[in-house]
């Protein structure tokens, strides 16, 4: 399978994020582009995304593009910095790209925009390798 088709077979069995409706805008090897509106579900108390939307919807990405190659890998360690507060009716972007690769981890650098290519959030994601295709769990 090609990475594309990777990313599409782990969505398919990802309700989390076909709840959150995604939308996988590009896909490359270890690399994707995903997109999401913010609704109504997704405000907290302050009438803000809720910051722990904003961190899955980063992981969902860090999935997307660190198993694509088909070899799993899982989320090790997460980092996010919230740099402007979402609100409803916005469409977020995540870009997810490999910036370190070993033979059991690999870091990844995600940039969460919205609409108009402002910053919301900058998310570095660590996976370790688990030794298993993805089609095999």
């Amino acid at each position: 399978m090609n990475p594309r088709q990777v990313a599409e077979y782990m969505f398919d069995q990802d309700y989390f994020s076909q709840w959150m409706n995604i939308k996988m805008i590009e896909v490359k090897e270890n690399y994707c582009l995903i997109e999401m509106p913010i609704k109504k579900e997704m405000i907290n108390g302050l009438k803000t995304v809720h910051g722990g939307v904003t961190f899955a919807f980063a992981d969902s990405a860090l999935a997307f593009s660190s198993n694509n190659t088909g070899d799993a890998a899982v989320a090790l360690n997460c980092i996010i910095n919230f740099t402007k507060a979402g609100k409803e009716g916005d469409v977020f972007r995540a870009e997810s790209m490999l910036v370190n690769d070993t033979r059991k981890t690999a870091v990844y650098d995600i940039k969460i925009t919205n609409q108009n290519q402002e910053m919301i959030a900058k998310f570095v994601g660590t996976v370790y390798k688990i030794g298993k295709k993805v089609i095999e769990l």
